[in-house]
């Protein structure tokens, strides 16, 4: 959330509403970020699940870098930072990778329980 402390106060009223204006913009964008990362988690939760249930990696390489190369596209056609974008992927990546991991090991933890009591 961008701030609107104290560097402003000397500012002139025009251009402090400008600033109020533009960061109230800032604001909603940033939740519309949180949403949408919200929203993609829930799908690669059920990925991590599917993945899983039959046994498969949780990292993908060759998918990874698909999206890495279309993400930096998209990035270059918004105008945005292709390394950036690349970062900010690579990191969501990671994460994803760590929770598909981590259903996994619960996965193998509840299937071996299973059998114990079979």
């Amino acid at each position: 959330m961008e701030d609107s402390g104290t560097e402003d106060s000397g500012v002139e009223n025009p251009v402090r509403a400008e600033l109020n204006r533009l960061r109230e913009s800032i604001d909603n964008i940033d939740a519309a970020v949180v949403h949408m990362l919200a929203e993609r988690f829930k799908c690669t939760q059920q990925v991590g699940l599917l993945k899983a249930e039959h046994h498969l990696p949780p990292a993908d390489p060759a998918r990874e870098a698909r999206q890495i190369t279309r993400l930096r596209q998209l990035a270059e056609s918004a105008r945005l930072d292709p390394a950036f974008a690349e970062k900010l992927l690579t990191f969501i990546i990671a994460e994803v990778i760590r929770h598909h991991e981590t259903i996994a090991g619960e996965t193998r933890d509840s299937a071996a329980e299973a059998a114990e009591h079979a």
